[in-house]
């Protein structure tokens, strides 16, 4: 809420004894001045201003301490100290009410200042018009509202903010809220001014005064205005702001009634000035996902609508316009000025185009208005008008700074403009840019981070490409980034400031690599970077630059001698575009041959660490694949070279690896003791082990395998708790590969053999949202799950009920796995595999897929071959010790036997696998064993 500025601003409010005088800020008791602090005077304005309202304590904290955060405390003591100035019967004055706030309970009598009657004498003041609103101020209203509110208890207010944000605008705005309030309001445009004289004269014309300037100019004025109330817009003091400082202070200091809104792109430094910065109007941020009438509820947005509206005689965001629109708002940066030029263009040039553009800002955002400035005609005359006022020394920090594509910290600054100045030099260039409103800074993590606006950005490009200094200066950014990137730990536990720096890495790798600016140092930083990309989950985005640096190490393989650090950077390229090839292709095992040369380095060099990592990764990829068998390799040979081996880590990603790849080969029992071996070792008895993004933790890995495992050999229930457990600590964890990875292998799975269709679904959309931006490989893996859930959940309480989806595994471990949930998947090429490899974890299950194919077809021949795979699928489940799928034979055999009226074998069959069940008497496989067991005759 804001004072009622019209009864407020500017007449004396007359109560007892008092009067107050809002706009002199001052309390009289019978004509003598009474000493009151600044915010008791403001509380005693914002309540005599409503006399007979109450005002509540958050309202009254608010219009005094301008939304900062304060104790109550503060204002019950600045109640205190009014009503201590109001004298002994300041009770009888201000009322608390209890649980709503305070109240001015006497009758206050509303006066014209007796100052201003005495003045009758003066030069009368004949003002000139403020210049014409003629088009709506879109996205302003809180602004102007809280300036006006500001200007009834200040006497200096600076709105400061770039060229083009709309200052001129919202203070032509504030000043017509407040012209009723003033004796006069004046208008002075310090744009073509160069001295003082020109400045004095100029304000003295704004106010219609006829004054012979002397020396003395200030006080002339003064004594012209006298007392009167007087409201002075200095518009564009940002090119002689040591002037209007001047000015300012001179006037303010002999004027008592005179107010002052400055508009600049830096602040006066004025005593008593009040510093309002202005903020580009909000833009959409970048998504997908906003509606039309999501993107048209930004400011931004609805100025571009109407201006282009204007322009083109109507115009209206439709839902192909929107992301193009949304688009051109936030690369312009919210600027009014550029937002509504882009507007003019939008006849020529369409939305799309429009939007296309924007590469080139200075050449499309042209043809201002006819009647603006010269300097607000084009985005360029604007970013002119700011550079030429520049300092030689503030225009070289400008360039150096445009290098930077995001945020950069004071230590980042100071590296680029190194060459340029010295560090306490290169400080100062920042900060006065900085007070020039050229580079725009916000605290981040307890430190500030600064950036340029992307017009502004661009424009310094220009002036630097034009300079012959931006080959140096892009070479210490790629210098200061690779510093960076070396500097970050795994153990590091900010990532924001990471991933903000990452549009520069971009750049960085585009000039050195991609253009060739530095060859060498782009593929320092590409090794140095990809940990980064790895933790951050940023491989698809750098995958080119990855295969750039690396095309450059073989081609200069034997030419350059080959150092280990050499020999380092392509151990680690490799092994990033072989998980950049897997998570962003992943359907042939093309990463096997990166990794193996990664592997062949690693042992060259002696770090065994590293040959690790590349064995969990080849052993990983290989088992995704369906390569059960070199899945098996991998793990013995990361068994053998991990012998000897005291890591805890190690020795548990030994055991856990082996579980796996044991059970995929159909050896469940050894697979749980090995697995239960793993998971002996307590995460907290362990060393933290920090993890890349596409890494996978050992212990929710773990958990995985033996939840599938106990399922697989019978107990269903204790799965399922195993599974719940690896689930709340993979969301505890927060870690979102492994996340990915339990679910797609393990706990959907589990949830799907269960018949839990609702536990899978929940499940599936965790798994399709966490690995949406990142891993390609495993949202596959949820689409195909949704797919098969969305038809198999019409049947979730059939429990005979046969579905089948449509559904295309895409690599051979889904269709192994999805083979399990419905027999449809089991296609020719699983069908080969099994007949070359019977003791895959599956083959059980797949024998069994092709003896129900082989019953549909209801001919005595293809019965008697179904019933002899049937007799061979229950054999290796019981090898195997796959209770499971003995239970689904069984239950299969001892329908097709009890078709061919063979009921006693049929019993024969199913009761005794049936009995090996003690637990999970509500699944979907026992469940249907029973209706079969009770379908045959006793």
């Amino acid at each position: 809420m804001s004072v009622q500025l019209g009864s407020a601003v500017g007449e004396r409010l007359k109560f007892g004894e008092f009067e107050l005088a809002p706009v002199a800020r001052a309390l009289f008791r019978r004509g003598e001045e009474v000493r009151l602090g600044s915010r008791a005077l403001d509380i005693l304005i914002a309540l005599a201003s409503r006399p007979g309202q109450i005002v509540s304590k958050d309202e009254l904290t608010q219009m005094v301490w301008r939304g900062a955060f304060v104790d109550e405390t503060a204002l019950r003591v600045g109640i205190s100290a009014v009503r201590k100035a109001l004298g002994d019967g300041g009770d009888q004055y201000i009322a608390t009410v209890p649980g709503r706030g305070y109240c001015f309970v006497i009758d206050v009598e509303t006066t014209a200042s007796k100052l201003t009657a005495a003045a009758s004498h003066l030069e009368p003041l004949r003002p000139r018009r403020l210049p014409a609103q003629i088009a709506r101020v879109v996205g302003r209203d809180e602004t102007i509202v809280a300036l006006a509110a500001e200007a009834a208890r200040r006497r200096l207010l600076s709105l400061v903010g770039p060229g083009g944000i709309g200052k001129t605008t919202v203070a032509v705005a504030v000043a017509d809220r407040l012209r009723s309030a003033f004796d006069a309001v004046a208008f002075v445009d310090l744009s073509p001014i160069e001295n003082e004289i020109q400045m004095s004269a100029t304000a003295a014309a704004a106010l219609g005064l006829n004054l012979r300037l002397q020396e003395n100019s200030v006080d002339e004025i003064a004594v012209t205005v006298g007392n009167r109330r007087v409201l002075i817009i200095l518009d564009n003091c940002e090119h002689i702001v040591d002037l209007a400082a001047g000015f300012v202070e001179g006037l303010l200091g002999s004027a008592p009634c005179v107010t002052i809104l400055a508009t600049s792109r830096e602040r006066l430094r004025a005593a008593g000035e009040w510093v309002h910065q202005l903020s580009p109007l909000d833009a959409p941020p970048e998504s997908s996902t906003l509606s039309v009438a999501e993107v048209r509820g930004y400011p931004a947005v609805e100025l571009f609508e109407e201006r282009a509206a204007f322009a083109l005689g109507g115009y209206q965001i439709d839902d192909t316009d929107a992301p193009y629109v949304a688009e051109i708002c936030r690369r312009l940066d919210g600027i009014a000025l550029a937002i509504e030029l882009a507007a003019g263009r939008l006849a020529g040039l369409g939305v799309h185009g429009l939007a296309s553009s924007l590469q080139d800002c200075f050449s499309v955002l042209t043809h201002g208005r006819r009647t603006a400035l010269p300097r607000q005609q084009t985005l360029r005359a604007t970013l002119d008008w700011s550079y030429q006022f520049l300092s030689p020394e503030d225009q070289a920090g400008l360039r150096c700074l445009s290098v930077f594509n995001g945020s950069f910290t004071l230590e980042d600054a100071v590296f680029v403009m190194g060459p340029l100045f010295r560090s306490d030099e290169a400080n100062d260039r920042l900060t006065s840019l900085l007070d020039k409103s050229l580079v725009a800074g916000r605290p981040e993590e307890g430190a500030f981070r600064y950036r340029l606006l992307d017009t502004t950005r661009a424009y310094g490009q220009e002036k630097l490409e034009e300079s012959g200094e931006a080959n140096t200066q892009r070479r210490r950014h790629a210098q200061r980034l690779l510093q960076v990137c070396l500097a970050s730990t795994p153990d590091d536990q900010s990532e924001s400031s990471l991933r903000q720096a990452m549009a520069d890495v971009r750049a960085a790798l585009d000039w050195s690599l991609a253009r060739g600016g530095d060859i060498s140092l782009g593929v320092d930083l590409a090794s140095a970077a990809t940990p980064v990309f790895l933790r951050l989950s940023l491989l698809r985005e750098h995958r080119k630059f990855l295969d750039l640096a690396l095309a450059h190490i073989s081609a200069s393989a034997n030419s350059v001698p080959t150092t280990e650090a050499a020999l380092r950077s392509e151990m680690a390229l490799r092994t990033a575009v072989a998980l950049a090839e897997y998570y962003t292709e992943g359907q042939v095992f093309a990463p096997e041959q990166q990794l193996l040369r990664a592997r062949e380095i690693a042992r060259n060099i002696g770090d065994k660490a590293y040959e690790f990592k590349v064995l969990w990764m080849l052993y990983g990829m290989a088992a995704n694949f369906g390569s059960y068998r070199l899945e098996f390799l991998y793990a013995q040979l990361f068994e053998t070279t991990a012998r000897g081996s005291s890591d805890s880590i190690t020795q548990l990603r030994c055991s856990r690896m082996l579980a796996r790849a044991l059970g995929d080969l159909g050896q469940h029992t050894l697979a749980q003791h090995h697995v239960e071996q793993a998971l002996r070792f307590s995460r907290a008895a362990v060393p933290r082990v920090s993890l890349h993004a596409y890494e996978i933790d050992d212990w929710i890995a773990a958990r995985a395998i033996l939840a599938r495992t106990l399922w697989l050999r019978g107990c269903p229930d204790d799965a399922k708790g195993v599974a719940e457990q690896c689930a709340a600590e993979a969301f505890q964890v927060g870690h979102e590969q492994s996340i990915c990875w339990a679910i797609a292998f393990s706990l959907c799975p589990v949830a799907i053999w269960r018949g839990d269709l609702d536990r899978a679904q929940t499940l599936v959309t965790v798994l399709l949202e966490r690995s949406q931006k990142v891993f390609k490989h495993y949202h596959e893996w949820g689409l195909l799950y949704r797919r098969l859930l969305g038809q198999a959940i019409s049947t979730l309480h059939q429990v005979d009920a046969v579905w089948h989806s449509d559904a295309k595994p895409v690599i051979p471990a889904q269709a192994d796995l999805f083979a399990t949930f419905d027999i449809g998947f089991a296609g020719p090429d699983s069908l080969a595999r099994v007949q070359a490899d019977e003791n895959i974890w599956c083959a059980p299950e797949l024998l069994r897929a092709w003896a129900n194919r082989l019953v549909l077809s209801d001919d005595e021949t293809s019965r008697g071959a179904a019933e002899a795979i049937l007799l061979r699928s229950l054999g290796l489940a019981k090898r195997q010790d796959a209770k499971a799928w003995e239970l689904r034979t069984a239950a299969s055999l001892a329908s097709l036997y009890l078709r061919l009226g063979r009921g006693g074998e049929a019993r024969g069959v199913l009761e005794p696998a049936l009995e090996q069940f003690k637990q999970g008497r509500d699944t979907r496989d026992v469940k249907a064993a029973i209706n079969v067991l009770c379908a045959l005759p006793n």
